[in-house]
């Protein structure tokens, strides 16, 4: 099968086509950037230069690609701004969606994420709405991913994928990574907000495995969502930070279920953050 990745010099864009190629798919990688295309090329996939917000140029690459399917991985997480992710997903989406349509297209995957659901103790499901009342500036993001959503629903086999908090090696959550900072320096809170996580090669798995899956939105999450109070301490352990001090208060979160995505057939290789934090 002939791959084309947007965002394949990113953390999970990485992670993904090593997969893919392994698994004996023709993969081309695009960056912005030559250094992108370095690292695209070290991998052994084939590099091409384009900006997500260059409509023209992205219309082009993808035509010369040819692909069966097109795997949309783009962020901008380097800020750490919400509007600038948001601007990702929602021009950056709707522009890859006209190049690949235009291209022949039929099936896409994109990149999602999974805390868009109001604050609740039920697990959320696919199903479940979206956090739309959310104030600023959470609903810049949910708002973003809206957008994404609706712009890959229009291909006939799109699937979205709705990955919890990313952690691994590469990410925030990693030795070197911005919330490993945080909880060395006493700033990561351990609070009742709830998260679900996925290590960032389960989620490649996942992405891997959903060349086949049906068309529709899928978490991909692990098997524990949790509150601060119980991953954060454990994560400060595993980093080498001092255990924090839990903290009252705060939004509360949403477990989201993964059990659709389980039912398919994926497998995680760290059912739990327990046993991925272990490993970093």
């Amino acid at each position: 099968m002939r791959i084309f990745v947007a965002g394949a010099s990113g953390v999970l864009g990485r992670a993904f086509t090593r997969r893919a190629l392994a698994a004996g798919h023709e993969v081309i990688g695009m960056t912005r950037s030559r250094r992108g295309a370095g690292t695209v090329q070290s991998l052994g996939a084939t590099p091409v230069l384009a900006d997500a917000f260059d409509r023209d140029g992205l219309m082009r690459v993808v035509a010369e690609a040819h692909p069966d399917v097109v795997v949309h991985l783009l962020t901008d997480l380097a800020s750490g701004d919400s509007a600038s992710n948001a601007r990702i997903r929602t021009d950056g989406t709707r522009n890859l969606i006209l190049a690949s349509r235009a291209a022949g297209v039929n099936r896409l995957i994109a990149e999602s994420i999974s805390w868009v659901h109001p604050s609740g103790t039920d697990p959320a499901t696919e199903d479940s709405p979206l956090d739309l009342d959310a104030p600023e500036p959470r609903s810049t993001t949910i708002r973003g991913v809206l957008a994404l959503e609706n712009s890959v629903q229009e291909i006939r086999e799109g699937l979205i994928l709705r990955f919890g908090q990313l952690y691994g090696p590469g990410t925030w959550y990693a030795q070197d990574g911005r919330w490993a900072d945080a909880a060395r320096a006493g700033k990561l809170a351990a609070t009742d907000n709830v998260t679900s996580f996925v290590h960032v090669e389960d989620a490649a798995e996942a992405t891997l495995q959903a060349l086949t899956w049906p068309a529709g939105i899928w978490n991909v999450v692990d098997d524990e969502p949790a509150a601060g109070s119980a991953w954060v301490p454990v994560f400060a352990s595993a980093i080498g930070a001092s255990r924090p001090a839990p903290e009252i208060g705060g939004d509360i979160g949403r477990p989201v279920s993964n059990a659709r995505a389980h039912a398919q057939g994926l497998e995680l290789c760290f059912p739990s953050w327990r046993d991925g934090f272990a490993s970093l």
